[in-house]
């Protein structure tokens, strides 16, 4: 980072991805600790076809470069003809109501809830942030603009996260707005099993998304 190096660092297991093997091998700190390296780009990719994007961008990026990858087979919901771009993020979906404001495989996790909620005229955007750095200021303002709640969804602790970029950003601009941070609390997990059912148990599941925004709104 010091020399700015094109260096790659791929991360396999990334999040909750080795949830059989116990809280040693969680990687749920990650992105708080790469993204505080001056110099340092954090990458979280949603699905396999969004990897392939990020490669062929990654071959002209001038600096060192952190790629956050989930387990594999993960649903793809990325979209080619939106095109891909570091330190750009990704509006799948507008929304007037919420904006879900995630990275990585919380992606999926955000679109299906969006489904249900827009059943219940609930009108949810996503935005996907691929990069959590460089984060795109610009980006995140221009699909917040209109939303009445901002959700943002990590497989990652909340400390220092996607959530907390996001909250820097709204602070540093000094606009308020109403932001919910789901994540994983400041904890090692207790519990083994499945990426799912440890996600669940830290309410990064679908439904319980869904609840939450019912509460919230």
């Amino acid at each position: 980072c010091l020399h700015r190096l094109p260096v790659r660092l791929i991360a396999n297991g990334g999040g909750v991805v080795y949830a059989p093997l116990g809280p040693t091998h969680l990687a749920i700190e990650d992105i708080a600790l790469m993204r505080v390296l001056p110099n340092m780009t954090v990458v979280a990719p949603c699905d396999a076809e969004e990897m392939k994007r990020l490669m062929a961008a990654s071959l002209e990026w001038p600096h060192p470069l952190y790629i956050r990858l989930a387990k594999g087979g993960d649903p793809i919901i990325s979209k080619p003809e939106l095109g891909f771009e570091i330190g750009k993020g990704v509006l799948l979906k507008k929304g007037l109501d919420v904006l879900f404001v995630t990275t990585g495989i919380t992606t999926q996790r955000a679109l299906t809830a969006v489904q249900v909620l827009d059943d219940e005229h609930i009108d949810c955007g996503v935005f996907h942030m691929h990069t959590i750095k460089p984060f795109d200021h610009e980006g995140l303002m221009q699909a917040a603009e209109s939303a009445e709640l901002i959700v943002t969804i990590e497989e990652h602790v909340l400390n220092g996260g996607l959530g907390s970029a996001v909250l820097e950003v709204f602070s540093d601009r000094g606009i308020i707005k109403k932001v919910v941070r789901l994540g994983i609390p400041d904890v090692f997990s207790e519990k083994y099993g499945s990426q799912d059912i440890l996600m669940e148990s830290f309410g990064l599941d679908s439904e319980t998304i869904i609840e939450m925004v019912r509460l919230r709104l």
